[in-house]
């Protein structure tokens, strides 16, 4: 997808909304489409990492939850969800959508999970 092809924020793109930019580690440049599928209950890390691996999608890093907080934050429960990156081998990060800070909890607690899908971009 080129640059010149995006909707406004809060638009749709590709089955979901979409919610901004991110700049991966390696240099490259992406859309986040957050997808409007939620798990039908709470789930652990590892269940919420599979359910949006089953949607061809991904857990939002960090980074990404902020830009979810700042441009999506009406289509969240206000409370904490899971992101993918993790502290250590037994703590994940999430992100409230109540207040925008970002905690870490043990990965066997049961949270709410959305899932972003990252659309590389051309120039």
């Amino acid at each position: 997808m080129n640059f010149n092809d995006l909707p406004a924020i809060g638009q749709p793109l590709e089955a979901g909304t979409f919610v901004g930019l991110t700049t991966k580690p390696d240099g490259t440049h992406h859309a986040v489409v957050l997808l409007a599928d939620k798990p039908e209950k709470r789930l652990p890390w590892k269940a919420s990492l599979a359910w949006a691996k089953k949607l061809k999608a991904e857990l939002p890093t960090r980074s990404v939850a902020t830009l979810l907080f700042a441009n999506a934050k009406a289509q969240f429960e206000p409370e904490w969800h899971w992101t993918s990156e993790t502290s250590d081998s037994s703590y994940a990060w999430l992100q409230y959508f109540s207040d925008g800070s970002q905690s870490i909890i043990t990965k066997s607690v049961e949270g709410r999970a959305r899932a972003v899908r990252l659309i590389q971009l051309t120039a």
